[in-house]
């Protein structure tokens, strides 16, 4: 989980890294918490797209998240 201390502690690296430049820890750092991040965007898109459902013409009702999602075969 991403908190709001890691989300700031991205933006100050990277205002120091176009004003002064990071050192390799700093930009490991970085890297770390960028991949941090990316990691807990696509789990959270993941888990809002598996609770889709769709509306078929025939009035049926579809989950996309059982069809195609993480949950595919529940």
């Amino acid at each position: 989980m991403i908190t709001q201390e890691m989300i700031d502690r991205i933006n100050t690296l990277y205002h120091k890294s176009q004003s002064v430049g990071l050192t390799d820890q700093e930009k490991e750092e970085q890297a770390a918490l960028r991949k941090a991040y990316i990691q807990a965007i696509r789990t959270n898109m993941r888990a809002n797209l598996d609770n889709i459902s769709i509306k078929e013409a025939d009035g049926s009702i579809t989950d996309l998240g059982k069809k195609y999602g993480t949950n595919k075969g529940r």
